[in-house]
């Protein structure tokens, strides 16, 4: 066998396989002498059909894929042997692909085409400044999560008037055009939370109402709307087309969120006992919790800055008529040139990102070791168990588990991704210049959310 490789240019080439009769004839004979043992054709008894009989009826098939084989394996040693960088896979060129008569087996010549990776320069390094945007834990911020913790834990207790935070237990009737009391209408005693209000005109109205009150509300203003509406009103979520806007609510009771007291049953309960004993140690370590629960985001804010930069900066040539054609023919769905032309900046886009990125870990001896992969994995179980109140199984139980999920390829390369952004945070952080810059929460909040 016998393979030559045509350069058009630096991202383009073709691969010319010529097979000779001595690259194929055997097994081609070896296959169809399995055949005769097996065929069953009638007028002949099993394992006694004549060889010729065989050839003629499946030589040709048996041809076909035993050519198939040897050129594929061919293909992939000459790939791997040369250390080529392909993007996509090889494809049969448009004309003349396969040269050989397959009615009078002799020499055939198979011709590919190669897309090419391209070779880049990756302009980063310990000159390259970039922001490393921290939030500013201030007082506020500090004092707003106190508040956020007390009241997770605290308990609810009765009040005389309502408040901007407060929860009301109220019984609400329908209304009919003239504001009465429709007649066989819904009547449905329920609970509302000040704080999902977000009609600023009905949470006024709301304010300062006492028990036995009675106000006309939209149901819509006082819920999350859809389902929950439904839920508060005791209806299949279909009939909310059907009933009146205005509905009579009186407010039968008001309960109030007492905050938690900061003592130490509330630290134990909060951090683990003996974790944390006197309240100027809880303010410090709710501060330090709020420090490393920015840092992901931190983190991400700095990978997207990078990445934007290198898109932008980093040339990359694409052998583009070649991978559209690929994009075509791999396609397990029939897809039409207009709908690859309309797509592709975005292929293209995504494919010079994995071009810059493999370039980094190949620079950069970075790799995605197997023991590492299911350790991560492990990591995201727990988290996943953490979530959910639970404890995490014994070690032996995780790994197993771990090794479970990487077998579904959909989360295996989720995993894979995960791993491969934090690595590149990682190689970000030790590489570039950090300017570290403190800004509010909010903006933070912002700037995170911003596209």
């Amino acid at each position: 066998m016998n393979i030559i490789r045509e350069d058009f240019d630096a991202l383009n080439a073709n691969l010319k396989i010529t097979v000779v009769p001595a690259d194929y004839e055997a097994k081609v004979k070896q296959t169809l002498e399995k055949y005769r043992k097996t065929a069953k054709i009638p007028g002949f008894r099993p394992g006694k059909v004549p060889f010729g009989h065989i050839q003629k009826q499946y030589g040709a098939s048996v041809l076909s894929e035993e050519l198939n084989k040897a050129v594929s394996q061919a293909l992939n040693g000459y790939i791997t042997e040369n250390k080529l960088e392909i993007l996509g896979n090889p494809i049969p060129v448009e004309k003349d692909g396969v040269k050989g008569d397959f009615a009078n087996p002799g020499d055939f010549e198979f011709t590919y085409q190669l897309g090419l990776a391209p070779e880049i320069k990756v302009a980063l390094s310990s000159k390259s400044k970039f922001d490393y945007v921290k939030v500013k834990v201030d007082k506020k911020l500090i004092d707003q999560q106190i508040g956020d913790l007390t009241r997770r834990y605290g308990k609810l207790i009765s009040s005389d008037a309502v408040g901007e935070r407060d929860m009301i237990l109220a019984q609400f009737v329908e209304l009919n055009e003239e504001n009465e009391i429709l007649e066989g209408g819904i009547m449905h005693s329920s609970t509302i939370s000040m704080e999902f209000v977000n009609d600023a005109k009905v949470k006024k109205q709301l304010t300062g109402k006492k028990v036995g009150d009675k106000v006309t509300v939209d149901p819509a203003t006082v819920s999350r709307g859809g389902a929950d509406t439904a839920s508060m009103l005791g209806i299949e979520e279909s009939a909310l087309e059907t009933i009146s806007k205005n509905f009579q609510m009186t407010i039968t009771e008001v309960k109030v969120m007492e905050p938690a007291e900061l003592t130490t049953e509330l630290f134990d309960k909060l951090f683990g006992e003996g974790t944390v004993k006197d309240e100027k140690e809880f303010i410090a370590r709710v501060k330090s919790d709020l420090e490393n629960m920015f840092v992901n985001d931190s983190n991400r804010l700095l990978t997207k800055a990078v990445y934007e930069n290198l898109m932008d900066k980093t040339k990359v040539e694409l052998p583009d008529n070649f991978l559209k054609r690929w994009i075509k023919l791999s396609n397990e769905k029939e897809v039409s040139e207009e709908q690859i032309e309309s797509e592709y900046d975005d292929y293209a886009k995504g494919l010079k990102w994995q071009i810059i990125q493999g370039n980094i870990f190949k620079a950069n001896d970075i790799k995605l070791e197997n023991d590492e992969v299911i350790e991560f994995t492990k990591g995201l179980l727990v988290s996943n168990y953490a979530q959910y109140g639970m404890p995490a199984p014994e070690d032996k139980e995780l790994t197993a588990s771990a090794m479970q999920v990487l077998q579904n390829k959909e989360e295996a390369n989720r995993v894979y991704d995960m791993m491969a952004e934090q690595k590149l945070t990682t190689f970000f952080k030790d590489t570039v210049k950090l300017v570290e810059k403190e800004i509010s929460y909010d903006d933070f909040v912002k700037l995170a959310s911003a596209k």
